[in-house]
């Protein structure tokens, strides 16, 4: 073995600067280095050529590194939402392990802010911090919310990418996507090589995707020490979760709730057996009585079916004022961002069960 051989060198310098380079790139310089350098073959060496692009690959990956550093925008955690109090202690739990689970109630901010704990603890810089949900609508909605956040505009440092629509840059820091297109990126990049960190937001929901990419991190975890994964679930029993990663380190954050008027509007049997009245005709009347008691503060319906969410909203559009907006899964996405839009007027929702939960 000839230790001064350039490919020698260029082998020890990537693997003693592995944390400068971009983590896809260690893999693909690195893994043919040592298939070269071992065994039978260790006594040939590539071509002075193959050896200076090689190098050539290695200087541009530690440009591209430091320029996602320069990149980072200045941020902060608003002190308002309850998993502020405990940003230094998820901070340090993410930098001393390779699995976290988050546990918080709805308003806890973990959506949105652990995606900025992640770059505080100093990852997005070898590779894209991915954030997974369940559904269109919500992955867009806060990659929009994050990059106001970092006061950027949506696809600069903050992507998102849904089905058949992805708004990015050329070097996004975080990236918000559908737990599908998560698994569909496992069919060209196996090892998930892109990205230095992975949220799975909404855990608790158990969908098929969200077991199918928690058992395949899983068995990544064999290549891959240096992905962080992040499980948060909006639920307490976060035992399942955290034996199935070798005990990983629990968290619990509290919640932000916010008082709710509850009122019962029956529907009578009677009526009801006779084709009288049906639940949109009780739902638009409970509309036209708030409304008449001057209660104009913004409404959310839920309706099982995209026809009865159409019907419903034809007759809220012809006998109450303010701005009907429906929400369902095969709305397109421009249609579905009207309804997080600002209005000088009243906003009436009819969403589907399943579309705005979260």
């Amino acid at each position: 073995m000839h230790r001064n051989h350039p490919y020698i060198r260029l082998k020890k310098l990537i693997e003693h600067h592995a944390d400068d380079i971009m983590i896809a790139d260690y893999h693909h310089l690195l893994k043919p280095l040592k298939a070269l350098t071992g065994g039978s073959s260790g006594d040939r060496f590539p071509s002075n050529n193959a050896v200076l692009r090689m190098q050539k690959k290695f200087d541009d990956s530690h440009r591209r590194m430091e320029n996602r550093i320069r990149s980072i925008p200045k941020f902060g955690f608003p002190p308002e939402l309850p998993i502020t109090a405990k940003q230094k202690l998820i901070i340090e739990t993410i930098r001393n392990h390779q699995v976290v689970v988050i546990t918080g109630e709805t308003g806890s901010g973990k959506t949105t802010q652990i995606p900025k704990m992640c770059l505080a603890a100093g990852l997005g810089r070898r590779g894209i911090i991915g954030l997974t949900q369940p559904r269109r609508i919500a992955a867009v909605s806060i990659a929009s919310r994050i990059a106001s956040e970092l006061g950027q505009s949506c696809g600069e440092s903050v992507a998102y990418k849904i089905r058949f629509e992805e708004k990015t840059s050329a070097e996004p820091l975080i990236r918000v996507m559908t737990d599908g297109i998560l698994l569909a990126e496992t069919v060209q990049d196996r090892d998930l090589l892109a990205y230095d960190t992975i949220i799975v937001d909404e855990a608790h929901e158990r969908s098929l995707n969200i077991d199918f990419i928690l058992g395949y991190l899983r068995t990544l975890f064999v290549k891959r020490k240096n992905l962080k994964l992040i499980i948060t679930s909006a639920t307490i029993d976060t035992a399942k979760f955290a034996a199935a990663f070798d005990n990983a380190p629990v968290i619990e954050v509290s919640g932000r709730l916010y008082p709710v008027e509850v009122r019962y509007r029956p529907i009578d049997p009677v009526k009801e057996e006779k084709g009288e009245t049906t639940y949109v005709d009780e739902a638009v009347a409970c509309v036209e009585s708030l409304q008449q008691e001057r209660r104009f503060e913004d409404i959310l319906l839920f309706m099982p079916t995209e026809q009865d969410i159409r019907e419903t909203c034809g007759r809220l559009s012809r006998r109450c004022s303010g701005l009907v907006l429906p929400l369902f899964a095969r709305l397109s996405a421009g249609n579905q961002r009207l309804v997080f839009n600002p209005a000088n007027q009243q906003k009436i929702i009819v969403d589907s069960r399943h579309q705005i939960c979260d």
